[in-house]
């Protein structure tokens, strides 16, 4: 960008820029966070005033019927007072004389007028009076239910209140009995008071008024004959039938609870229903409401509020959604900034937002990943050049590859396979070697000794540009530990010259054929040379000095390994995979020593170390190295991981030690104190110390 178009894009540059869709989420999730809140709470508002509601509802019926059946019940117990009343007038004188007693009924007692009819009968059962609206009727005319509770009284000797008599609604009426006593006690006769149903002394028409239509008012007996309805028609019907109060009805005889003043109410879908009853005659008041219609002004109200909340509702998220877009103007900027930073904008054109909180503290770091970024890049410059020269100078091929890629190939790799510099970069790995087959083959083996070992070590032959041979030792690991999905790294020693030698024939007479390290008689020839060549330094005067200072330190250490556990291995998988074991170990410890000592493999799992003028510190140190390396090392044949371990033993080539068999004794002896001492560790023995053992020479395989 020019710097004029820089300044005309500064100049358009829009003041407010729309929020990201982060912050839309966010806006949507507070807005529905709000609508999600305002409805739970108007709901639960609502909740709470349908429970008051019902609960009000609830209590003023439950009263109701409660009030209403005390007043029945005062009504019959004013009608057994006026009952009582009249018996207490008749003295066994004028039971006796019946135109006494009903001199007495029509005239003498104003309290008879209160029934609309009046029996009296004699202790024997005889009725003496039967008197219906001030009219005397036949005794044959008493019906069976009122004569039956002229007997129970007798019988008794207590008050009652009939059944309901007659079948007809305007000849339903109810009796009521008192018995007539002498003065020292005996039923004398009773005396009986019958009001229609309908009267105003029991249950008069206007009971029921005024007449509502979500409401019904019921009275009815215990038997669930209905005395009192707002509907005409269902007067001397069933309960049963009425809606709603019917299945509150049915429960309430299953239980068969007692009929009690005091109310109860039960809640149903569609019914309110409430009940009380009255003890003495057995009679219960019901309230039956209908639940919606009850509801509906509360409804109503609901609805009002719940428009009243979603305008508010609506009203807070659009001043929210305003709200959140204005504070997230700083950040919109930001991101804006961020964008022109990935698009490789210059950090000197790219305008960072001024602001405080987390937006600002997210500004500072972009500016300081920006400083860092651009160390970042200064340094991996200077690493890539380091990292070129190393290519270019290390003194072994160095190569990385990736998915059968060539990606890295050092200098010195480059010269050793016969090809320019940058040549090879990309290529495939094929074409290194003489056919498919070849590098089918050494595909297997990388595979096979990654499962194994997780690092391959090991020769292998290569084919130059112009088409000759080059064999070289390849050690190669994973860019990442055990991973060669991620790359590996592979480090070539040219071993041409080497492999040649290897063909004579004398150089088999002095090598292992397993591990191609020196035979245990070529350590013994090796070992003499060394004893030879300090026997003579020492016999020289000019180096008397040098020699007494030597001898204080030693002259090189000679270390003795015995393999811990290696019978496992051969015992569960096999002597190939002992055979390989063999092999990593004398390719580790090679590895290991080269530059400052050799290797040799004495037979078995044992092997030896000479480093020759090394001190017995660095010895020892070198030694602990040895163990932990084959000790983190844990090969895997058949599926089976095994862990390894290696006992050594160090002995100080001293003055002491004069030939070849008292050093191997005094490292034998330095092993077996490491063995048993626990395994897996190194201890240094003097040649003295071994002497007074008395223990000879391990043999090969011995000690595992």
């Amino acid at each position: 960008m020019t710097p004029l178009a820089h300044a005309q894009a500064q100049t358009e540059s829009p003041t407010w820029w729309p929020p990201g869709s982060l912050v839309l989420r966010l806006m949507l999730v507070a807005m529905l966070a709000v609508a999600v809140s305002g409805v739970l709470s108007a709901w639960l508002a609502s909740r709470a005033a349908e429970r008051e509601a019902i609960r009000r509802v609830v209590g003023q019926q439950n009263e109701e019927v409660e009030v209403m059946a005390r007043l029945l019940a005062s009504k019959i117990e004013q009608s057994q007072k006026v009952l009582r009343t009249v018996a207490e007038g008749i003295t066994p004188e004028v039971l006796n004389s019946p135109s006494s007693l009903e001199s007495l009924l029509r005239q003498g007692l104003p309290a008879v007028q209160f029934f609309d009819s009046m029996q009296v009968a004699r202790q024997d059962g005889e009725l003496r009076v039967n008197l219906h609206s001030g009219r005397l009727e036949d005794a044959a005319n008493l019906d069976p239910v009122e004569r039956d509770a002229l007997r129970r009284t007798l019988s008794g000797g207590k008050p009652l209140v009939s059944e309901l008599v007659g079948g007809r609604t305007a000849a339903a009426r109810v009796m009521f009995t008192m018995p007539l006593r002498r003065e020292d006690g005996p039923v004398l006769g009773v005396v009986a008071g019958v009001l229609k149903l309908h009267s105003q002394g029991l249950l008069p028409p206007s009971m029921t008024l005024p007449a509502r239509d979500d409401s019904r008012l019921i009275v009815f007996t215990r038997d669930g004959t209905i005395l009192s309805h707002p509907d005409p028609l269902r007067l001397l019907g069933n309960v049963r039938d009425e809606a709603g109060l019917g299945p509150v009805y049915a429960q309430w005889l299953q239980q068969a609870q007692p009929v009690v003043g005091r109310g109860t109410t039960v809640v149903q879908p569609a019914h309110i229903v409430s009940m009380a009853g009255m003890p003495l005659p057995q009679w219960l008041v019901a309230r039956v409401s209908d639940f919606r219609a009850m509801m509906a002004p509360l409804e109503g109200a609901q609805r009002k509020a719940w428009w009243l909340a979603a305008a508010v509702m609506a009203a807070s998220m659009a001043l929210l959604a305003a709200f959140m877009a204005w504070m997230a103007q700083p950040l919109a900027r930001l991101c804006h900034s961020a964008l022109q930073l990935a698009h490789g904008e210059r950090s000197g054109a790219i305008q960072w937002p001024r602001a405080s909180g987390e937006v600002g503290a997210l500004v500072k770091v972009f500016e300081g990943q920006m400083q860092q970024s651009a160390q970042q890049r200064q340094q991996r410059a200077q690493l890539e050049g380091q990292f070129q020269a190393i290519l270019d100078n290390a003194s072994v091929g160095i190569v990385i590859t990736r998915r059968g890629i060539l990606e890295v190939v050092g200098r010195q790799a480059c010269q050793m396979l016969g090809y320019c510099d940058e040549e090879l970069h990309g290529r495939p790995a094929r074409t290194l070697y003489a056919t498919d087959a070849d590098y089918a083959r050494l595909g297997e083996r990388v595979q096979a000794a990654f499962r194994a070992h997780g690092a391959f070590d090991g020769d292998v032959c290569f084919m130059r540009k112009d088409g000759s041979p080059v064999w070289a030792r390849v050690q190669g690991r994973g860019v990442q530990a055990d991973d060669m999905v991620g790359g590996t790294v592979w480090i070539l020693e040219d071993m041409t010259a080497a492999r040649e030698a290897q063909q004579q024939q004398d150089w088999a007479s002095i090598h292992d054929p397993l591990t191609q390290l020196r035979n245990r008689d070529a350590f013994v020839q090796r070992m003499g040379v060394l004893l030879a060549e300090r026997a003579a330094r020492a016999r020289t005067p000019d180096m008397a000095a040098a020699q007494a200072e030597a001898q204080a330190e030693g002259d090189g250490v000679m270390l003795f390994l015995d393999l811990d556990h290696f019978t496992v291995v051969n015992d569960v998988a096999g002597h190939d995979a002992g055979d390989d074991v063999l092999r990593h170990v004398a390719r580790l410890l090679e590895s290991q020593v080269r530059q400052i000592g050799w290797a040799a493999r004495l037979g078995g799992d044992e092997f030896a170390v000479v480093l020759p003028g090394c001190s017995p510190t660095r010895g020892q140190a070198v030694a602990e190295q040895l163990r932990a390396a084959v000790q983190a090392w844990e090969p895997s044949y058949q599926g089976r991981s095994f862990t390894l371990g290696v006992s050594i033993g160090l002995v100080v080539l001293d003055a002491s030690l004069q030939d070849v068999p008292s050093v191997l004794y005094a490292a034998d002896m330095a092993c077996y104190d490491a063995k048993r001492a626990g395994r897996n560790r190194v201890e240094m023995r003097h040649a003295s110390q071994a002497a007074a053992s008395g223990r000879m020479p391990l043999g090969p395989g011995e000690g595992d």
